[in-house]
């Protein structure tokens, strides 16, 4: 007596089921690939130094490390205040000796890295970009042996820090030529 003879009942639609709708997920993916809001954005290539290599005061530094004569400047990074400096001998960042100089020959230097304060500091930004800006900067050193990825650094297929036990904190990146003041040859 409840149901009134002059109105439809109203039919429920059949919902899918979690599973039956995995199961067309996957059926749609085999034949017809991701959708365009299923796809992953492409990993953004990161151009490491380049925000150092066209800046005034990098340029100053670098002719400051080749020349032997100190500069400082100072960057922030994650709101922190970070002081890049050099005496001439050695590349300092937030204090500690990232890359230093040791003569070669009257015209060329080698440079080393210092691993332990590289791997210290190698999650900021900062720092990474300044190694590779380095790198890139003295162009007699070839090609970057760094790799980083995953924030950490890599020479070849291990990590930067793992060399350490095995080779010391020292790493030589090469040879450059300094423009330094020479003593001049005795007559």
């Amino acid at each position: 007596m409840t149901a009134t003879p002059g109105k439809p009942k109203k039919v429920k639609e059949k919902r899918q089921s979690p599973e039956e709708r995995l199961e067309a997920l996957r059926y749609n993916h085999m034949m017809y690939g991701p959708t365009a809001g299923e796809l992953r954005p492409a990993a953004k290539k990161i151009n490491y130094g380049s925000s150092y290599l066209q800046h005034p005061k990098f340029q100053s530094l670098m002719t400051a490390f080749k020349k032997g004569t100190a500069f400082q400047f100072d960057v922030t990074d994650k709101g922190k205040v970070l002081a890049i400096a050099t005496d001439g001998s050695h590349i300092s960042f937030d204090g500690r000796i990232i890359f230093y100089s040791r003569p070669s020959n009257r015209h060329e230097e080698h440079l080393l890295l210092d691993r332990s304060a590289a791997v210290q500091y190698q999650t900021l930004d900062a720092l990474v970009h300044l190694v590779f800006a380095v790198l890139r900067s003295l162009p007699e050193l070839g090609g970057p042996q760094l790799v980083y990825m995953s924030r950490q650094f890599y020479l070849g297929a291990e990590t930067l820090e793992a060399g350490i036990a095995e080779q010391g904190p020292n790493l030589l990146m090469g040879s450059f030529k300094h423009s330094k003041a020479l003593e001049k040859p005795r007559k």
